[in-house]
């Protein structure tokens, strides 16, 4: 049985580390595992195959996803975040890799594979999707907007008032793109469900196999060493734990976190802060903080997660919610609101706290109910948090449920 992965961006980064560490735990179970990515960094990995390592290979995929986005410059009203179109990407059934394999597991394609080649595949498809960008019209979080599940047009994040507008052209590609033999798959339950209510994906199977986590590499470090090591010196603050890779990314919900510090006795917590935020936002909250800025190794995440008492993770709408798994992972409680993504990974008030969505009082609530537990009960909150990630969310775990996919996908197509 050969796998062969679609892995879109930096593979070091952490939108494509998830599925990287699924593909190194097949391997581990014995499977043959590869990687194709448009990352130009193969992390020393033979079974990685990068399509941009040369020069000429680096300026000929950059132009691609330039090439991409081009159509929404014509929505001058348009939302400056993430949006794009499929329509450009290399064919991935004109690679010797694909010929080898026996399933193309589709991960993270934007850029890298077009759209309308996927028709083409007539193997097992097995697509994990890692946001809503599979099943809209171009967007990776819809928030508010339900149009996804009509076949878009009238797209709030293009500013676009006509039914008929980039985003509907976005889905009836997704649609006469897909063959009937693809299996979609879910990072959590909420993003099956939206799915399975989508006009993309209402007539295919959708499965749920949760995101995973390397507890080899996230695990518990003394909370006084990882303090040294990060050089803080809170005293005898607790210390609130708060980021993202992309923390000013609006469906994260870094503007409920600021409201909620407003119900905050804030004299005895200290704050920190992983991500691209800028300064000014803090000092303005006159609380006590240390901003470690964009962390991509998984060294300082590890030492950031092992020194809060806490993480919060306000998120408004998440696919999954790694960083939560991540902090749960080094014993480290989370507080995240009861919705989308993260509500699949946080027990409340057993693993940490599920506040209200999105009420900034409940959140605030959430982060004294964990700071405010003695120590042994504090203790056990840290030791069934890092059991939850090792139970249920560890890549081998994940990699054996998708091991088990594979195979009844394959008997399916030999009947």
């Amino acid at each position: 049985m050969k796998i062969l992965h679609i892995i879109a961006g930096e593979l070091s980064g952490g939108a494509a580390r998830g599925a990287y560490w699924l593909h190194q735990a097949l391997c581990d179970l014995g499977v043959d595992s590869t990687v194709l990515t448009n990352s130009r960094s193969t992390l020393g990995d033979p079974s990685v195959i990068s399509v941009a390592q040369t020069s000429t290979q680096k300026l000929k995929h950059l132009f691609i996803q330039r090439l991409g986005t081009l159509p929404t410059k014509l929505y001058r009203k348009r939302k400056r975040i993430i949006f794009n179109t499929g329509f450009e990407g290399i064919d991935i059934t004109r690679h010797p890799a694909y010929q080898e394999a026996d399933i193309i597991h589709l991960h993270w394609i934007n850029g890298l594979v077009r759209m309308r080649s996927l028709h083409k595949i007539e193997k097992p498809i097995v697509w994990t999707m890692r946001d809503m960008w599979p099943m809209t019209g171009g967007c990776h979080y819809s928030m508010e907007c339900d149009r996804y599940t009509l076949g878009c047009g009238q797209c709030p994040q293009l500013g676009s008032r006509s039914t008929f507008d980039l985003s509907r052209l976005i889905v009836s590609n997704k649609r006469a793109s897909l063959p009937q033999h693809l299996r979609a798959v879910g990072i959590s339950h909420w993003l099956s469900d939206c799915a399975s209510m989508s006009r993309v994906f209402k007539e295919f199977v959708v499965e749920t196999i949760s995101n995973n986590v390397s507890t080899n590499q996230f695990f518990p470090i003394k909370k006084e060493y990882a303090r040294e090591m990060l050089g803080l010196r809170p005293g005898q603050k607790k210390i609130v734990l708060v980021g993202a890779h992309n923390v000013t990314n609006f469906y994260k919900g870094f503007a409920s976190f600021i409201d909620a510090i407003n119900f905050l006795d804030t004299d005895d917590l200290y704050f920190l802060i992983f991500g691209d935020i800028a300064a000014s936002v803090m000092n303005g909250l006159g609380v006590e903080y240390t901003s470690l800025g964009f962390l991509s190794d998984v060294v300082s995440m590890r030492l950031a997660y092992s020194a809060a008492d806490v993480f919060v993770a306000p998120s408004r709408m998440d696919a999954f919610g790694k960083t939560l798994a991540e902090s749960m992972a080094c014993g480290t409680p989370v507080v995240c609101f009861d919705a989308s993504g993260p509500k699949d990974i946080v027990k409340h008030k057993i693993t940490g706290y599920k506040a209200v969505p999105f009420e900034a009082k409940d959140l605030a609530r959430g982060i004294q109910w964990v700071l405010e537990r003695s120590e042994e009960d504090y203790n056990l909150l840290c030791k069934q948090s890092r059991m939850r990630v090792e139970t249920h969310f560890d890549s081998c775990i994940i990699a054996n449920q998708y091991q088990e996919l594979y195979l009844r996908l394959l008997d399916r197509a030999e009947r």
